[in-house]
């Protein structure tokens, strides 16, 4: 059993290293909108953000894809982790 073990570590170690490098690579990309608009002698700048460039977000996104990971890899817990077995004795008499 323990063979099975460790691959599955590997591969959930793996998942995990990347979602992170994926996450790190869109939240370099992202630049919030701005919106400059000049009226005569006022200048108005506009900032605008959207939900996914929030770090909580990834955050959270990150523990719940983890989460998701370890229930789906623990394969329903311990059932069929033991074995059972049945006796049956029969005895004649001569």
């Amino acid at each position: 059993m323990r063979a099975v073990n460790i691959p599955v570590r590997l591969k959930l170690f793996l998942s995990v290293l990347f979602a992170l490098a994926i996450q790190f690579i869109v939240f370099a990309q992202e630049t919030p909108t701005e919106n400059t608009t000049t009226n005569r002698s006022t200048t108005t700048t506009t900032t605008r953000t959207v939900w996914y460039t929030e770090p909580w977000v990834w955050v959270v996104g990150a523990a719940v894809l983890i989460l998701v990971i370890v229930a789906l890899t623990r394969g329903g817990g311990g059932r069929g982790t033991t074995e059972r077995t049945t006796v049956t004795k029969t005895t004649s008499v001569d």
